[in-house]
């Protein structure tokens, strides 16, 4: 394989794999965001929902309910977090000492691979980490927002303030989702990057699969089909 003049010797395999990287990470991201009107995405037509949670929240006399539902989604964002704090922290031991990948790549007969390259591997997939983290703990904060702002809407749906209120609160509620859903993406992504370990051909792979799974669980799901169903019956 010819390599590129670049000091890390990447190859035109590995940059390709690179690009091939990056156009799914964003392509993923504006069909699941932007879908087509006629094919929405299961995290579109999970806002539908959320706007009628709120609806509900201002007919129910006891918000308890409403409560735990809610620190049950921001115990999910902290633990997606904490486990990506874990895993930035073991990455960041791994780029200090690539000892050990050189040794498996001997093993299997991969060759010598140059330090600084399995560094820029690592790397990649803690940038992946390092953006979920970010967007989970923005999320959990989020969430957080949209619990103070259900407190504060009226119990009195006659009140001008309650039903403007209470949609304010679920569109905090569809932000703090949306970050949620990208920190998961992120997350898919860094599996799919650990593929580059293996060679051009991994990360390639790796991107493939990962996107595969993501765009299926967000358009060809069971779960997005018991969705349609029930808005259809609403319709």
């Amino acid at each position: 394989m010819t390599h590129l003049p670049l000091p890390l010797t990447l190859t035109r395999l590995d940059l390709l794999a690179l690009v091939l990287l990056a156009v799914a990470w964003f392509g993923v991201a504006r069909v699941i965001e932007h879908p087509p009107a006629r094919l929405p995405s299961v995290s579109v037509l999970m806002t539908t929902y959320r706007r009628d949670w709120m609806r509900q929240l201002v007919a129910r006399d006891s918000r308890i309910f409403d409560g735990n539902i809610l620190t049950s989604l921001r115990e999910g964002t902290s633990f997606f977090a904490s486990a990506c704090m874990i895993a930035i922290g073991g990455g960041l031991a791994l780029i200090g000492n690539t000892d050990p990948l050189a040794g498996i790549a001997r093993d299997l007969d991969a060759g010598e691979i140059p330090e600084m390259l399995w560094r820029l591997k690592i790397l990649l997939v803690l940038l992946f980490v390092a953006n979920a983290f970010l967007k989970f703990v923005w999320a959990h904060r989020l969430f957080g927002y949209c619990a103070i702002m259900m407190a504060a809407v009226p119990n009195d749906p006659d009140l001008p303030e309650t039903e403007p209120r209470a949609m304010a609160a679920a569109q905090v509620n569809i932000q703090a989702a949306r970050n949620f859903n990208i920190g998961l993406r992120a997350v898919y992504f860094a599996l799919g990057a650990i593929g580059w370990l293996a060679g051009a051909w991994g990360l390639m792979l790796g991107t493939v699969v990962v996107t595969s799974i993501t765009l299926r669980r967000e358009f060809a799901s069971g779960s997005r089909r018991a969705i349609v169903a029930d808005l259809g019956r609403r319709d």
